[in-house]
């Protein structure tokens, strides 16, 4: 079955939106005289962007400490592989969604962040 989960517990409500960039790092990457690109490719990395729709306030403070720790692991579908794939991640900047209500209850609407790996 295919699910993100977050340090084993899957992402519950899922998010509306997973969007995975494949990352090469480079150590260095130069041109030469005739202007071709020498690279010193040390690893592929993932990053993923998430965003979700209507969360209730308890699902949004759960969602928002299941990223808190420095590194966390990961396990999501990689479009690379086609497989679920794992590793340890960590969590950057955290946009503020917006608060509003819905039928008289408090929701939170466009949280977003995203998931880079170590």
């Amino acid at each position: 079955m295919y699910s993100l989960k977050i340090s084993g517990t899957v992402v519950n409500p899922a998010p509306q939106t997973m969007q995975v960039a494949i990352q090469d790092i480079d150590a260095k990457a130069t041109r030469d005289a005739q202007g071709l690109l020498h690279r010193d490719r040390v690893a592929t990395k993932r990053k993923i962007n998430l965003s979700f729709g209507a969360l209730t306030v308890s699902e949004c403070a759960r969602i928002l400490a299941s990223v808190k720790a420095e590194f966390f692991n990961v396990e999501y579908l990689d479009p690379e592989t086609g497989q679920n794939k794992s590793g340890t991640f960590y969590v950057g900047d955290r946009t503020a969604p917006v608060y509003s209500f819905v039928d008289s209850v408090p929701v939170w609407k466009g949280l977003s962040f995203d998931l880079v790996e170590q």
